[in-house]
């Protein structure tokens, strides 16, 4: 990956800095119930802040329809980042305007200003040049912290990056220093764990690691496609019939490429998708008419166990089977903490992002033991997909 702008470079010393973070916070009752997002964001703050820079934050929250709305507002947030911050944390109620321009000419050297939501205007997301001028109105440097929205050529991520001089900031360098380690420069050999309900919503992703991996380990749902395409029976289990060829190809695409397909030798195998269903152990080759599959055998975790103790680097999106349904969790929790043990030992580079993955991960208790666990969704599927992600090439030096 080309060389981008970091804070190293940028001079902040009574700068009006506007800064684009993810706030997109789970709510509850007017309260955050998961500051994950928030945490992430501290030390760019801390670090614009204690260098002299104004602090000016940029975020969306939801996806309002109509222009502004209360549910969708940003003001709760400014509380809880304010009390994460531990320092006052001003609101105004615009991102741009009268009222933003107020707000922002009482700020302080090493204060902190959170802006009204970036979507409550439509020319956000269509990257309206008048909406990109007026937000450029009301800074001097910008900086993106939100890697999350990378992938969106929007006014605040990627419009407004072109107006003024633009830097990176610590969780976007992190994150793009961790993804750039794991597939353009990564020590071999790499696997890729992919997992998830269906094959449809992952093809660009399967069809680009299968260039860029020495294994790829195909779990959850969609690995009862390929095993459907093998000519197995699958029972009841979710699976695409529909996409058998298309599985057929990705897996001629990976021979001819000579990327090793890992799928489940065994599976756990019950006759309802329920928690604590009874259930039991078999072959892949004998799957009864009436049973799903919900969840990878001992055997396939050992299997996939032995390629992990060969190898230097590790992507991982989506679980092996039903983690969220005990006792289907189980090769999900052990594969990860295999992978966590290795990365702790100094054996493996571990790099892992999207929804459920970071859900299975935190189950599994092995999230904090990777070497880097991205809370980006799309933007980090897309980067897997091989895709330009926008808010990124606007900071590239």
């Amino acid at each position: 990956m080309s060389a981008f702008r970091t804070l190293d470079s940028a001079e902040l010393k009574g700068k009006r800095v506007l800064v684009r973070v993810d706030l997109n916070v789970p709510m509850e009752n007017g309260r955050v119930t998961d500051a994950t997002r928030i945490d992430r964001i501290l030390p760019t703050l801390n670090e614009i802040a204690g260098k002299g820079g104004k602090v000016i934050l940029l975020a969306h929250f939801g996806r309002p329809k109509n222009g502004p709305d209360e549910a969708n507002s940003l003001k709760p947030v400014a509380a809880a980042l304010a009390q994460r911050l531990g320092k006052p944390v001003a609101f105004a109620c615009d991102c741009i305007g009268v009222s933003a321009a107020e707000a922002v000419a009482k700020l302080g050297e090493g204060e902190f200003l959170l802006l009204e939501n970036t979507r409550f205007h439509k020319g956000e997301e269509k990257n309206d040049p008048a909406i990109v001028d007026a937000l450029a109105l009301l800074g001097d440097v910008y900086v993106n912290d939100a890697f999350s929205a990378a992938h969106r050529a929007h006014a605040s991520t990627e419009g407004l990056a072109r107006k003024l001089p633009a830097y990176a900031g610590r969780t976007m360098q992190a994150e793009i220093e961790a993804l750039a380690n794991a597939l353009e420069q990564p020590a071999r050999p790499v696997a890729a764990v992919v997992g998830g309900a269906k094959v449809s919503s992952k093809l660009e992703l399967l069809g680009n690691l299968t260039k860029k991996v020495d294994f790829l380990i195909i779990g959850g749902g969609m690995a009862n496609t390929f095993l459907a395409a093998q000519g197995k029976k699958v029972g009841k289990s979710l699976c695409e019939h529909d996409l058998l060829d298309t599985a057929r190809d990705i897996l001629k695409t990976a021979a001819a490429n000579k990327c090793q397909i890992v799928l489940p030798t065994d599976a756990v195998v019950t006759t309802e998708f329920r928690a604590h269903a009874p259930s039991h152990v078999v072959s892949v080759d004998h799957v009864g008419e009436g049973e799903m599959i919900l969840d990878a055998g001992p055997k396939s975790v050992a299997e996939v166990e032995a390629v992990l103790g060969a190898t230097k680097t590790l992507v991982w999106n989506g679980p092996f089977g039903a983690f969220e349904l005990a006792p289907f969790d189980a090769a999900t929790n052990a594969v990860a903490n295999v992978a966590a043990r290795l990365t702790q030992e100094g054996k493996l580079l571990s790099v892992a992002g999207g929804g459920d993955t970071v859900a299975a991960l935190n189950h599994a208790g092995a999230a904090e033991k990777f070497s880097y666990v991205s809370t980006a969704g799309g933007a980090f599927l897309e980067w897997l997909e091989g895709k330009v992600l926008p808010g990124v090439e606007a900071i590239r030096a």
